[in-house]
């Protein structure tokens, strides 16, 4: 999930610290994305300044997160100041993507909602994850957000050259 505070463009959320584990600074870290193995090869990460640097010692598997130590970091009273943070990497350090189905999720953030009949809904605020699958949270030009599942009985397009996605939103998600 990201932010809505300011972030530059050219960082890419790769992970979230989430929790603690244990009493000797082991930190729960989400990772986002489908290969979270791969996370190592983009260290260090930073935070949203860009002025902290995070490099991890360890980074093992645990249920549906991974465990890492940081260099530092050797009780839960200061890994707890970590809780929350989201941990980028510069977009110039990841590989192209070549797949034309495939994106960054920071490269859906803008788009241009429509419905099926072109009828703009909104301009999508973030894509956020919650456990089960990605939503997009869309923004209409009034009223509040909502979330729509990231699945392509729902997000029936997505065109990138006309910064748009095309929304089948679900029977009774607007009532």
């Amino acid at each position: 999930m990201q932010d809505r505070e300011a972030v530059s463009p050219e960082l890419v959320c790769m992970a979230e610290i989430v929790g603690v584990h244990g009493i000797k600074g082991i930190l729960k870290v989400k990772v986002f994305g489908d290969t979270p193995e791969k996370l190592m090869e983009y260290m260090p990460l930073c935070d949203t300044t860009e002025k902290r640097k995070f490099s991890f010692l360890t980074f093992m598997p645990h249920k549906n997160i991974y465990l890492v130590t940081l260099e530092g970091i050797a009780d839960r009273t200061t890994a707890e100041k970590l809780h929350a943070t989201k941990l980028y990497v510069s977009r110039e350090r990841l590989p192209e993507i070549d797949d034309k189905d495939t994106w960054y999720n920071v490269d859906l953030v803008g788009l241009t909602a429509k419905n099926p009949n072109g009828d703009v809904l909104g301009k999508v605020l973030k894509v956020a994850n919650f456990g089960a699958g990605d939503l997009l949270e869309i923004i209409p030009s009034k009223g509040t957000s909502y979330y729509v599942p990231f699945t392509k009985t729902v997000v029936l397009k997505v065109d990138m050259k006309k910064q748009e996605i095309t929304v089948d939103v679900p029977e009774g998600l607007l009532d």
